[in-house]
This record gives structure tokens, C-alpha cells and sequence, in this order.
């Protein structure tokens, strides 16, 4: 056995390999054992301080427990301060050992020598357990007010750790507290300032206890601040920087919402502010402390600039730790003043540029916050040349803030398009789902730039055919606007900006030739191309049409079944003579209205017309197996997919059958050719999703019927019926009188047809269903029809109280057998970071047993923040009142 603990530690550092220190360990923890057995008083001292240094390389030394025990028991001071460092080592409060300690800690508290008192104390405030705050909190109390300083500070230590297991016993030391802060000895002044925020912090019902001190805190600030040289507490030429720092939190918690105590402190904070030296990182840490503590009160406004002026100074430091806490510090204050922040914007942008990934992050979120309509293009400039260099991780995020900023923003809709296709050119296959859609929409809706758009897109796919989402925006544009595209630009009309660019029709088949035919092309830009060639054969001249059907004709025995069916159903098109009008120009596509109470312009939502495609397609054998409209089954082994006819929408929130939807029925009769323009504006815009021929049956149809009335309806039926020999057995769904029509929309979310007995009808309430990684959730129910109860419309709307946007946002519901859903389609897939915009989706729920069974929603996320995943599945019930 080594005589010495000196000796131990070279024979454990002599050891040439593992399994030989653990021998040697193995050797002194036996020769230990054998010691305590003999009750050595002489070596128990030596042997704990063993089992410590044992304790640290890892091995066990729980039969060591016992011997700190006996160690504190001894009246020597030597011993004592071994075995309380053991005890706090080798055991926890958990520990059921540590209660045989508790009049012996009792008992050293109210020692007379301080020596004896401080370790006890030390010991107390780390291991101490609930149980033993309770036993010993009276000692606590008396010690507290002790005549040593020394022993002072310590009990105020120990004080935070009983009122942290017993919050009860706060009101028995609040009136010692204040007595404390009336110190000379900063260490005990430091310990009480300490303990007050502590108290705070765990209830906030006591700050009104300790509002008066704001006065006293303030004085000793001061004295801080203009004391000359003070040697035991000057650190960096700083006179005590921790006891500034603590007072500074304090006073922001005391001054939080409270203007006669934040008026108060502008004095005091104002000279912090300008005499402490911002050289030296003491300096700087004060500096954060007060900047933090000017924009959490209700300071003045001068203040408040100043205090972004200091945040500013720190972006020019050279430690990347002041930077990261400066831009963090800038992102949470934007909103207070953002014309202060705004005056920093160039030193901001030039933290994009800094080699420290987790600067430009922070910089990335401070300048999409700093975005106004006067900046938007020297911003968004800056942010596209970021946007080349920027990690594949951060591009996704950059993207979508892109693309939100410019929809909100844009000074004009030709700078809206143009950066639009920058952004899809650098980073296309980045951007979310629905931005291509929105642009077709504005390019749609916007017949002035629309020789300027298919030129520009034209361009951009000539030079770059792999970003996916671009490709498929150019095919849609050349499609609808190839006559444009080829045409003498000189004899365009005085409204059309284009770009003079001449192109002939061979090169524009050249390039969906070739994009045909490139390896990283999708299936579902071969959709899109099948389709602007199918577009095209009613645009280009004769000479060009043998080629492009050769091209659709080439896809008619494809392996992959949606291409081969829009070439069959493309090459029989051919043979119509009412092709012209079937392929005619979509007419404006509007856009997705916004709730009315949505304040901020987020990004409008349309489904895009692939994934329109598979919503339907997976709503399909859904509706075969069930008659009911929207019901789920069980669980969410069905889920709800959302609507995404946008007509179906317009129409007064009425339900239409999904079997309609997909495969088109024979149009209503009508003589409003609004109806007929909104009917073609619908199903042609599905058709470069779909490509059906229920669909584009739909719209031949619907031209038939308004220009042939009911002598052509007949030869309707019978050529829709042969082109629906293509897909099999498929029937047309009968067209019912009109009486019949008008009454469909109200029976599709009505149980019976009998008139419900009139009840009270219950107020329309809104409140939060879910709040999780920052996504918040909240429902805003109400009856629509006071004479049918059992239908409840729930309008959903999503915020995102997060610095990041959520992307990639999808929502699903599951409802009971004995309720039926219809839930439309969300307005956008990207909610906005910070509160700055809302996401809306409208759900209709009926009710078969209203007042005998309530409304249970059970709801699907699946969201995505920065990149990563998130997925839930909670329950949202409704009150029982509705």
C-alpha cells in the first residue's frame, strides 16, 4: 500500500497500459478496504484523499461513502475538510447515506470557528436535498446574518439552493435580503444580488418585494462606475465588472413593463454607456449587459439608439464571439427601432462574407428582417450574391426568404419576375413547391410582360435545362405564349415590353427535344413538355406540326403510364376539329384570395399542377370505397388531403363531389361566359398537371355546351365516350336538372334532407390548439347556418414564432366515422418567420350526432425548419358548445 497519496498518483501515471493501472487501482482500493476494516485512525484521512483521486480516474469508490462520514464527525479541521470535500464528491442527494449527515452539518453551521462554518456551507449548498433544506433552513436564516462577511456571502449561496428545492420558505428570507445589499463587501453584496434574481426568476410575484432597492442598486452602480482606482476589485482596469454586470440584470427584471422604475435608471445607464471602455472584453461584457437592459425596460428612445450604436460597434470587432452576440442582439431588437439598425445595414452585409458559418447564418436572418420597400434591391442583390456562394445548408432557408421578401416587396412586377427566375436559375431545384405556381400565376395575370417573360425564360433554358422548377416554368411559358416567343417583335403591340430576341419554331422544338431527352430530366417536366408540345402544334405554323406530333407519338408506348397516356390522349387531339379552342390561351389565372384579417402580403398559394395530380389520384380509390364526402375511417390510415380546385373555392364554400373533380362530369348548362372562362381558366390549368382525359373531356364539354346548347350535347357524350375508351369503363357522370344542381352543394355536407329544429346559435371562438417548435395553431370556429347546426366551419391559421420560416408546411386531418371533413388547400406551403405573416386553411366539418357527440380533430404536420424535419401528430377537440 502506498504511504502517501503522492505515491499513488506516480504509480498510476508509471502504468505503461490500461489493464495495468486498473490492476494497480484494483490493488489500492483492496489495501483501502483493509484499512477501513482496521479502523486505522491514522490513515483514514490519507486513504479518502486516495479514494478522491481513485473517484477522478473513473473506478468505483462507493465504500468510501462511510469514511467522509466519520471524517466529518472528527472535532479536527483537517478532517472535517477532507471528508466534506468526499461528501460532495462521492455522493449525491439522492444519496439515502447523506441524511445521517444532517446534524453534523447542522451543527458545523453554528460552529464557531469560520474555517469550519465555510466548508460545512460549501458542502451544504451542493449536495443538500429537500429533506435537509427543510431541517436546516433555520440555521440558514441565523447565519445570514452573521458578523463575518466571509460567512455571509456563503449562507446567501446556500440560501438560493433551499429556495430552489423549497420555494415555500422564500418569504422568511426576503427581509434578510435587503439588509445585505447595505454591505461594504462586494462578495456579499454580489451573493445577495444573486439570490434576489433567483427569487425573481422562480416567481414572479416577488419583484414587486424588491422595487423600492432600484434607487439603492442604482447608487451603487454609480459608485462603480466613477470610483477611481481600486485595486482588490479592478479587473482590466474595470472596477469589479461582475458586481456591474449582476446589478444591470437585476435592474432589468426590475424595470421590465415599469416606466417610473425604468425612468430611474436612464441616467445610470446612460453614463455605462459612455464611460466604460470598450477595448478590452470586460468592457464589452458590461456594454452587452446594459444594451440588454436598455431594450428590455421602458427607456427613452435616445437610449435605445444608443444602444444599437454599441451593438453596431461590435459587428467591427474582431472576435467572432462579439459579432455572434451583437447580430443575435440585433435580431431580437429589429422591431424596436429598425431605422437605428438600418444605419448598420453595410456592416451587416459584410458579415456575409465571414469565413464563420455561424455568423452569416445569424447575419442571413438580420437582413431578410431588415428588408423595406427602399432597400429591397440592394438587399436582395446582396442576398443573390450570397446566394452563389452560400453552402448547399443554407440555401433552402435563403431561397424561400428570397422568394417571400420579393412577393411582399416588389417594387414592379417585370423586378418581381426578373429576380424570381435569378433566383430559380441559381438555385431552382432549392425553392419551394409553390413559387413556380405563383409565378406562372403572375406571368398569367400580366399580359403586358408576357412576350417578356417566355423570352427571358427561353434564354434561361438555353443556357441551364437541370434545374427542375425552372424548366418546367419555361416549358409552361412557351406553351401558353410560343406564338409570342417566334413572332416578328416589331409588330408587337405597344402594351407588350419584350426583349427582341428573334427565335424560330425549330428551336423552340430543338430545346424541348433536348430537354426530352437529358439525363437529370423528372418525369414530371417530360409531363410539362408533352403538354407546351401539345400547346404549340395550335401556335406554330404547318410546317413544324409533323414534327411535334412525331415527338408525342414517340411517347405513346412509354413505360411510365402518365406519359404514355398524354401522348395517347395529345395524338387524338390531332384529329379534333375543335382542337384550336381546346388548346386555346388560359385566361388570367387569379389569385388565391387571403383571409381578410391576414395584415402582411404573403406568398399566394396554388397547388402545382403535379402535385394537384397526385392529391387527386391518391383521393381516388378514397372516394370509390366510401359514397360519404371527406369522411375518414380510421385514424389517419386516410387521411384528408386538401382541395385543390381553386373554382371549387370561389363558389361560396359549397362542396362539389371529388369523383367530379378528377374525372370530369358534363358541364352545367349555362349562358354566362364568365362561368365558361372560369370553367376553362380551371380544368386547362389542371391539364399541365393532370393530363386526363376526364379533364380535358371537361372542357370540351363545357365549350360545346355554351356554344351548341342542347342539340350538341348529344355528340358531347358520344365523343367524350370514345376518348374515354382510353382510360376503360370510365361513364360520365349525368348532368342533373338545375333545380337538382342547386340543391348538390347543400346536401354534399348534409346528413338529412329535413329542416333541423333552430337552437341557439353558438358565437363564433378562437383559440390555440397547438404551439410547438415555434409553430402556432389556432382555430376560428363558427356556425355558418344558424337553421343546420351540425356544419362548423374551422378557419385554421398558422403562425411561426420562430427566427427561421417553416417550409414545406402540410396538414392532414383525421376526424371519427360519425364526422365528415372537407378541408381545403393552405395558402401557403412557407410560413414566415417572427410573426411577420399568417398561413390559412379552411376545414367544414358536419356533425351527424351534434349534441351527443363533440367535434374531434386529429391533425397531421409535417413541416420542415432549416432543413431538418419535424413531424406530429396531436388532437385538437373542439368545445363542447360546438
Amino acid at each position: 500500500m502506498s504511504s502517501k497519496l503522492r505515491d499513488l498518483i506516480k504509480t498510476v501515471r508509471s502504468c505503461k497500459t490500461a489493464a495495468e493501472e486498473r490492476s494497480q487501482i484494483a490493488k489500492e482500493s483492496a489495501l483501502i478496504r483493509t484499512a477501513m476494516k482496521e479502523e486505522d485512525l491514522e490513515s483514514r484521512q490519507r486513504n479518502v484523499a486516495k479514494l478522491l483521486y481513485i473517484h477522478m480516474l473513473g473506478y468505483p469508490t462507493q465504500f468510501g461513502q462511510m469514511e467522509c462520514l466519520k471524517l466529518i464527525v472528527s472535532p479536527s479541521y483537517a478532517d472535517k475538510r477532507i471528508g466534506y470535500l468526499g461528501l460532495m464528491l462521492l455522493l449525491d442527494e439522492k444519496q439515502e447515506v447523506l441524511l445521517l449527515a444532517t446534524n453534523c452539518i447542522r451543527g458545523d453551521i453554528m460552529n464557531s470557528n469560520q474555517f469550519i462554518v465555510g466548508v460545512s456551507l460549501c458542502a451544504f449548498g451542493n449536495i443538500c436535498s429537500t429533506a435537509m433544506a427543510r431541517d436546516i433552513s433555520p440555521e440558514i436564516e441565523k447565519v445570514i446574518s452573521h458578523s463575518n462577511p466571509y460567512i455571509r456571502k456563503k449562507a446567501a449561496l446556500c440560501a438560493i439552493r433551499v429556495l430552489r428545492k423549497v420555494p415555500d420558505l422564500t418569504e422568511n428570507y426576503i427581509p434578510k435580503i435587503k439588509a445585505l445589499l447595505s454591505e461594504r463587501n462586494h462578495a456579499v453584496i454580489l451573493t445577495a444580488l444573486t439570490l434576489i434574481i433567483e427569487i425573481c426568476e422562480m416567481d414572479s410575484t416577488q419583484i414587486i418585494h424588491f422595487k423600492k432597492m432600484v434607487p439603492q442598486l442604482v447608487r451603487i452602480l454609480k459608485s462603480l462606475t466613477s470610483s477611481g482606482y481600486l485595486p482588490e476589485h479592478d479587473i482590466g482596469g474595470v472596477t469589479d465588472p461582475f458586481l456591474q454586470v449582476k446589478i444591470l440584470r437585476l435592474l432589468r427584471i426590475l424595470g421590465q413593463n415599469d416606466p417610473e422604475a425604468s425612468d430611474a435608471m436612464n441616467d445610470i445607464l446612460a453614463q455605462v454607456s459612455t464611460n466604460t471602455d470598450s477595448t478590452k472584453n470586460v468592457g464589452n461584457a458590461i456594454l452587452y449587459e446594459c444594451v440588454q437592459t436598455i431594450m428590455t425596460i421602458e427607456s427613452e428612445n435616445g437610449l435605445k439608439v444608443m444602444a444599437i450604436n454599441i451593438l453596431g460597434r461590435f459587428l467591427l470587432n474582431r472576435d467572432n464571439n462579439i459579432r455572434y452576440v451583437a447580430l443575435n442582439t440585433l435580431s431580437r431588437v429589429v422591431n424596436t427601432d429598425i431605422q437605428a439598425v438600418q444605419r448598420h445595414r453595410n456592416t451587416i452585409v459584410e458579415c456575409l462574407k465571414d469565413p464563420d458559418v455561424s455568423i452569416r447564418c445569424r447575419a442571413l436572418d438580420l437582413i431578410y428582417s431588415l428588408v423595406t420597400e427602399s432597400n429591397i434591391r440592394v438587399l436582395v442583390r446582396e442576398l443573390l450574391n450570397f446566394l452563389l456562394i452560400a453552402d448547399a445548408q443554407f440555401k433552402s432557408e435563403l431561397v424561400a426568404k428570397l422568394c417571400i421578401v420579393t412577393e411582399k416587396y416588389a417594387p414592379n412586377k417585370r423586378w418581381q419576375i426578373d429576380t424570381i427566375l435569378r433566383v430559380m436559375s441559381i438555385a431552382g431545384n432549392f425553392i419551394p413547391d409553390e413559387v413556380p405556381s405563383n409565378l406562372i400565376q403572375l406571368i398569367s395575370s400580366t399580359p403586358e410582360l408576357s412576350s417578356y417573360a417566355v423570352q427571358k425564360l427561353y434564354l434561361a433554358l438555353k443556357q441551364d435545362i437541370t434545374q427542375q422548377p425552372l424548366t418546367q416554368v419555361g416549358l409552361w411559358c412557351i406553351g401558353e405564349y410560343g406564338d409570342l416567343l417566334v413572332a416578328d417583335k416589331s409588330q408587337l403591340p405597344k402594351d407588350e415590353d419584350g426583349l427582341s430576341l428573334n427565335v424560330s419554331e425549330q428551336a423552340v422544338i430543338d430545346i424541348i427535344d433536348l430537354i426530352f431527352r437529358h439525363a437529370t430530366t423528372t418525369q414530371a417536366t417530360r409531363q410539362y413538355s408533352l403538354t407546351s408540345l401539345a400547346k404549340l402544334s395550335s401556335r406554330f405554323s404547318q410546317s413544324s406540326l409533323q414534327r411535334i406530333k412525331t415527338m408525342i407519338d414517340n411517347y405513346k408506348q412509354n413505360i411510365n403510364l402518365e406519359l404514355q397516356q398524354r401522348a395517347c390522349e395529345y395524338s387524338t387531339l390531332f384529329d379534333f376539329d375543335k382542337k384550336a379552342s381546346i388548346l386555346d390561351r388560359m385566361p388570367p389565372i387569379e389569385k388565391q384570395e387571403e383571409s381578410p384579417h391576414i395584415g402582411n402580403k404573403n406568398i399566394p398559394t396554388q397547388t402545382p399542377p403535379q402535385q394537384h395530380y397526385q392529391q387527386q389520384q391518391q383521393q381516388q380509390p378514397q372516394q370509390q370505397q366510401s359514397s360519404q364526402f371527406g369522411s375518414i375511417l380510421d385514424g389517419l390510415d386516410s387521411p384528408t388531403q386538401s382541395s385543390v380546385n381553386s373554382g371549387n373555392n370561389k363558389q361560396g364554400g359549397n362542396a362539389m363531389s371529388l369523383l367530379e373533380d378528377i374525372f370530369g362530369s358534363a358541364p352545367i348548362p349555362t349562358s354566362n361566359g364568365n362561368n365558361m372562362n372560369n370553367n376553362m381558366n380551371n380544368n386547362m390549368n389542371n391539364n399541365y398537371g393532370m393530363g386526363g382525359m376526364g379533364m380535358m373531356n371537361n372542357n370540351m364539354g363545357g365549350m360545346m355546351n355554351n356554344n351548341n346548347n342542347n342539340n350538341n350535347n348529344n355528340n358531347n357524350k358520344s365523343q367524350a365516350s370514345a376518348l374515354l375508351d382510353i382510360m376503360g369503363d370510365l361513364q360520365l357522370t349525368p348532368t342533373p336538372p338545375p333545380q337538382q344542381q342547386q340543391q348538390q352543394p347543400q346536401q354534399a355536407l348534409s346528413p338529412t334532407n329535413q329542416t333541423s329544429v333552430l337552437q341557439p346559435v353558438p358565437q363564433p371562438l378562437t383559440f390555440l390548439v397547438y404551439q410547438k417548435h415555434g409553430l402556432n395553431i389556432s382555430y376560428e370556429c363558427s356556425k355558418p347556418q344558424p337553421n343546420n347546426l351540425s356544419l362548423t366551419n374551422i378557419n385554421m391559421v398558422i403562425t411561426n414564432t420562430g427566427s427561421s420560416p417553416i417550409t414545406n408546411f402540410s396538414l392532414q386531418a383525421a376526424v371519427p366515422k360519425y364526422l365528415k371533413i372537407q378541408l381545403l388547400a393552405p395558402s401557403s406551403t412557407v410560413i414566415p418567420p417572427n410573426n411577420s405573416g399568417e398561413v390559412t386553411q379552411v376545414s367544414k366539418v358536419l356533425n351527424s350526432q351534434q349534441g351527443q357527440k363533440p367535434i374531434l380533430l386529429r391533425l397531421k404536420l409535417d413541416f420542415q425548419i432549416n432543413g431538418q424535419p419535424f413531424s406530429d401528430v396531436p388532437d385538437t377537440p373542439l368545445p363542447s358548445l360546438f
